[in-house]
């Protein structure tokens, strides 16, 4: 069962003992990065859930008030025993809905950090044994903490750097850096090496998420929209992604690039709304260099 599910049954339980645990949980020390109170507020959000296959449910909620503003969340939640994950690359640039359409997947969001004026990746990007992209110095030294690696489907979060990409040698598989890592085994990842401005600072955000209950969640918080949707830092994310249950976490590209598609979703299937036309719709879809889609198997 999805971790909110779980949690929301034990806020309604009458039993005053239940929710004085559960309080007591989120005030223990290093359990949440952010407030107790915060926490709460997840675990109690009314989510409107919608089953679009088996094995595959979107979960939506507007937050009045979510790390002291308010936030507009979207979630596909995904079962890997039934979906396999891959990387498509859009030569030139394309939207992520496309990129999901031309290739028949099922769901997709948007995948790492690109040049926007020309669509050039700025991040490693290897095929077996053949490396595409690199990480471009300012990449790396700005947020480029962590890697997306596909391999027959299946997809691994893992730590990446310097001394890491330029010693990486698997043959087999597909790897997209990217970051930061945000989770690791159920811990929060250090955030030190980053741009302090990058980590703190509310934005749009897209994020993957591996549960201790071996679910995928790919996420889109939106953003830009004041007094609608708000955005949240990276601290605040992998919080969030704690709260999901996520055993591992990793931040994709945001801002304008923040686009989650289903494709048996009403409307064209972009589930979010996105802020690069400044209007609050799901009309405004930037094209991107990559996108992480989601199929049958």
């Amino acid at each position: 069962m999805f971790v909110l599910e779980t949690l929301i049954i034990i806020v309604r339980m009458k039993h005053v003992n239940c929710l004085l645990t559960l309080v007591l949980l989120l005030l223990s020390p290093g359990i949440f990065a952010q407030t107790a109170e915060d926490s709460l507020i997840i675990v109690g959000t009314q989510w409107k859930v919608t089953e679009l296959d088996r094995g595959l449910v979107v979960r939506q909620a507007e937050i009045p008030v979510l790390y002291q503003v308010p936030q507009n969340i979207s979630i596909i939640e995904i079962d890997p025993k039934r979906y396999a994950f891959n990387v498509v690359v859009n030569s030139p640039k394309a939207k992520t809905s496309e990129a999901g359409k031309s290739t028949n997947a099922i769901a997709a969001i948007n995948g790492s950090y690109f040049d926007v004026p020309t669509g050039a990746s700025v991040c490693y990007y290897r095929i077996d044994k053949n490396t595409i992209d690199t990480t471009t110095t300012r990449e790396m030294n700005l947020r480029v903490t962590g890697a997306m690696r596909f391999k027959k489907g299946k997809i691994t979060l893992i730590p990446w750097g310097k001394e890491i990409e330029k010693a990486y040698n698997k043959k087999k598989g597909t790897v997209l850096a990217t970051g930061p890592l945000m989770l690791k085994d159920g811990k929060t990842c250090d955030f030190s090496g980053c741009s302090e401005n990058f980590i703190k600072n509310k934005h749009p955000r897209s994020a993957m998420v591996a549960t201790k209950k071996g679910k995928i969640l790919l996420i889109a918080v939106d953003g830009r929209f004041p007094g609608k949707a708000e955005g949240v830092s990276i601290i605040e994310l992998a919080h969030f992604a704690r709260v999901l249950g996520g055993d591992d976490a990793i931040n994709l590209d945001g801002g304008g690039s923040t686009t989650l598609w289903a494709a048996d979703a009403p409307d064209g299937g972009v589930l979010n709304k996105l802020s690069d036309n400044k209007t609050y719709d799901n009309k405004g879809e930037r094209k991107v260099a990559n996108s992480v889609c989601v199929y049958r198997k």
